[in-house]
């Protein structure tokens, strides 16, 4: 089983900067707890241009995930245990496995699936687990018709319209170093990988729908999601809550993210 060992400082300016470009209120400083999820913003991989792929993305194949010989890479949900919160200021540890890495074929051919286990540990304390399941895909075919997204759910009992543009995925993107083009290359995300425009974070979907679940329900002890359809940097996005079950409704009332938290 493939392992991969990082360690980092949480710098509070970093979680900071992540809640002014969310419009939160700035409550993180030494010694604070990160708001859940934050642990994004650390243990960064970078990698010079030429161990790149065409995405953007560092190469598969090395020490964590393999190469399963197909070019589009998409983050399709995740698991999360809190135990306690990472702490602002403090050295933390992450510890990665590669659990799975299986190759099926789909509808629309090909498919690999990697999930990914993190653990984040502060001195001797275990803060939380976290899983991250990925999917890789082969390149659109010309004409190649899009599978239909599911329906949202319209019986929720709060929920909030959230916004994107350009700036706020350049900046999540800075801030969570992540290189992905179609977060804020435009021609690529259209005329390679098919997109109607620049693609909104899964991750940062799913920061939004924690963030929210915590302000209604408290803090969260387990959280997971999986994103079933693309939102766009132009659309504005619901994010809706009816008991444990949390989903994003696009503009249309299409689903792009469902997930269930637990206190």
């Amino acid at each position: 089983m493939a392992k991969e060992i990082q360690t980092d400082v949480v710098d509070p300016a970093r979680a900071a900067a992540l809640q002014v470009a969310l419009e939160q209120t700035v409550t993180v400083e030494a010694g604070a707890p990160l708001p859940p999820f934050f642990h994004q913003l650390y243990f960064w991989s970078p990698q010079p241009p030429d161990q790149l792929g065409r995405d953007g993305h560092p190469k598969v194949g090395g020490d964590l995930i393999p190469d399963l010989g197909l070019p589009r890479r998409m983050w399709a949900g995740g698991r999360l245990h809190f135990n306690t919160p990472l702490i602002a200021g403090m050295a933390a540890e992450r510890r990665s496995v590669c659990e799975k890495a299986i190759s099926k074929t789909g509808r629309t051919g090909p498919l690999g699936f990697v999930t990914l286990r993190h653990e984040i540990w502060q001195g001797n304390t275990l803060c939380l687990t976290e899983w991250q399941d990925l999917v890789y895909r082969q390149d659109p075919s010309p004409g190649e018709v899009k599978p239909v997204p599911p329906p949202a759910r319209t019986d929720e009992v709060e929920s909030r319209d959230v916004a994107f543009d350009t700036t706020l995925l350049f900046r999540y993107s800075a801030l969570t170093f992540n290189g992905h083009r179609i977060h804020y290359d435009l021609d690529y995300a259209r005329h390679v990988e098919g997109y109607a425009g620049l693609v909104v974070h899964g991750p940062l979907l799913a920061q939004h729908l924690m963030l929210f679940a915590e302000e209604v329900m408290g803090p969260l002890a387990q959280f997971s999601f999986r994103a079933t359809a693309p939102l766009m940097h132009y659309e504005t996005a619901t994010l809706c809550r009816n008991g444990q079950t949390l989903w994003v409704r696009g503009p249309d009332g299409r689903q792009c993210m469902v997930a269930d938290a637990s206190l």
